[in-house]
């Protein structure tokens, strides 16, 4: 349930009215649009009599039952404003559309600088780089770990580009204290116990989507990490695992769409993962901002050839600068910011 309060409110009324409820045992959740202020309630709602709480509170303009289990997420609680969620001077959501890249992983301190150098003259403005690899076989390549994060944290002062890297568990929360944006794989999409962990931090989550997962799922995922105190979630279609062979996984174009029509949150795609394949990184990139989305994360490596991960699928630095020219001549028509 949401209700919509009138403008101007002073917040001494507006804490008395969240804490009226919180005492009746509900949780309460703010959200300050530019438009208007909302106080979303979660709990049992069916009980509460709607139109007696609007007619017989001054502060209430009017309220919406949320008939979907996400409540803090859903795009009811914005209406017609969506979230933007700031970076640094980065702007993620709504008319923007910011280009993360770097690495598959932090291999060394040579590589990370140059490709973060790299991509940032080319015009992307977050640098992805992973230092915890989940991976399918426990011989692979696992990352460099927590001296992978410092050879981040060094390109980022050299650079001045914010970095993103995943997270594997909760107790490794003290490991990224520096790192900007701390990524959910989708591994971990439904890691229930780090979801509320990072629900804690101060910091923007991304969220990627899981490999057979359901955008409600996904939702409530984000719906985990708002409802423990962190307003800030990336949602990522990264791909999902169909009948098909061909490519790695297979990008679901249309849960872009529907992501922004069901939330508020800001929504970006990785074609990397989507496509596992160099070629196709490009085209889907341009697909994705056709759609609406609010940005890409791509991979890219100074050599592909002998990348310790996911070589196959990441675009080396002269293919990056290409697909950079190419988003910034389509951005006009889209009325996208292209970073």
């Amino acid at each position: 349930m949401v209700f919509i309060l009138n403008p101007k409110v002073k917040q001494e009324k507006i804490d008395g009215f969240m804490k009226s409820w919180e005492q009746k045992g509900f949780s309460t959740i703010l959200s300050v649009g530019t438009e208007h202020t909302a106080v979303c309630l979660i709990g049992n709602t069916a009980q509460i009599d709607l139109d007696h709480v609007v007619h017989t509170t001054d502060i209430v303009d009017y309220g919406k039952r949320i008939t979907e289990q996400y409540k803090a997420v859903n795009r009811t609680v914005h209406e017609n404003v969506s979230t933007i969620i700031k970076v640094g001077d980065v702007n993620i959501g709504d008319g923007f559309f910011p280009v993360i890249s770097g690495p598959c992983s932090v291999e060394s301190e040579e590589q990370v600088l140059t490709i973060a150098k790299s991509v940032k003259e080319s015009g992307a403005k977050i640098l992805r780089g992973g230092a915890f690899k989940p991976r399918t076989s426990p011989y692979a390549f696992q990352g460099k770990q927590a001296e992978g994060l410092q050879i981040l944290e060094l390109a980022k002062k050299e650079t001045g580009l914010p970095i993103v890297s995943e997270i594997m568990n909760q107790t490794q929360i003290d490991l990224f204290e520096n790192v900007d944006i701390v990524q959910i794989g989708a591994r971990n999409m439904q890691n229930f116990d780090l979801l509320k962990a990072v629900g804690g931090l101060k910091k923007p989550v991304l969220l990627k989507r899981g490999l057979a997962n359901t955008l409600e799922e996904l939702l409530m995922s984000a719906e985990y990490i708002v409802a423990s105190g962190n307003p800030n979630v990336i949602l990522c279609e990264r791909g999902i695992r169909t009948f098909e062979t061909m490519t790695r996984n297979t990008l679901d174009i249309s849960a872009i769409v529907m992501l922004k029509q069901k939330s508020h949150l800001p929504v970006i795609a990785d074609p990397s993962h989507s496509a596992g394949i160099r070629s196709l990184v490009a085209p889907l990139s341009k697909a994705i901002l056709a759609v609406g989305a609010d940005g890409i994360m791509v991979e890219t490596h100074n050599d592909p050839a002998n990348a310790l991960c996911d070589g196959a699928q990441s675009l080396n630095l002269e293919e990056f600068s290409d697909l950079m020219r190419e988003l910034k001549k389509r951005a006009v028509t889209e009325e996208k910011e292209i970073y």
